[in-house]
């Protein structure tokens, strides 16, 4: 029997298993355990973003340390507004333009917020992805803190085969999505300074963002 056949996995393009396994995905991101799930870009291991115990078991399955801090899916446009201190019109522009879809927004995040998700200094990178079965989910159980479905210095899962021969044994709930193609990081843009730095090129463009937000564009 294979890695795969021995995990608890659900095939979402079947509606009856979809349907089990987002509940059963959510069940377990309730009780504080891990999921994987198919995004746009690549496989993902994520867990409620507010659970710090969780947080910290997430990196732990990747083996990696918060140094390196997890990002937050979210499934609307208007989740971000409880998320962070204040949207710049920058943000919004890039939101309508690029959400759901390949970019990831670096901002302050509210101060009122009680969150574990590593080194942030007070930041948190924000994306609301391009795939139905996450944001069916995320719809269902707010904010999640998600990262690339692989263990630190491994390339990120592009199907669940991957994801579970990398993560066996920390995951009590795999989305099985389809192959996700070629894996295309999503562009990461802080927007806490006077303009946009862009922090890693991905699906959209450094001149994508310079034209929507109409300012020059830093890079790292």
């Amino acid at each position: 029997m294979s890695a795969a056949q021995t995990q608890p996995l659900f095939d979402c393009s079947d509606p009856d298993q979809r349907v089990r396994g987002l509940a059963a995905a959510a069940r377990a991101v309730r009780a504080g355990q891990l999921v994987v799930v198919p995004t746009d870009t690549v496989y993902g291991i994520g867990c409620d973003a507010f659970n710090g115990t969780a947080v910290r078991s997430l990196l732990e399955a990747k083996r990696r340390g918060p140094d390196m801090p997890v990002g937050v899916l979210v499934g609307s446009w208007t989740t971000i507004d409880g998320l962070v201190g204040t949207v710049p019109p920058s943000a919004r522009a890039l939101i309508e333009a690029f959400w759901p879809g390949e970019l990831s927004l670096v901002l302050e995040h509210a101060p009122s917020l009680a969150w574990d998700l590593g080194s942030t200094r007070g930041t948190v990178m924000l994306r609301m992805p391009l795939h139905p079965v996450a944001l069916e989910l995320l719809r269902e159980v707010g904010p999640m803190a998600v990262s690339s479905a692989n263990t630190s210095g491994n390339p990120p899962a592009s199907t669940v085969t991957e994801a579970i021969t990398q993560l066996a044994g920390n995951v009590p709930v795999y989305l099985d999505g389809g192959p996700s193609g070629d894996p295309v990081a999503s562009s990461i843009v802080d927007l806490t300074g006077p303009r946009p730095r862009l922090l890693r090129e991905g699906g959209v463009t450094a001149e994508q963002i310079a034209e929507v937000t109409g300012q020059d564009v830093d890079r790292a």
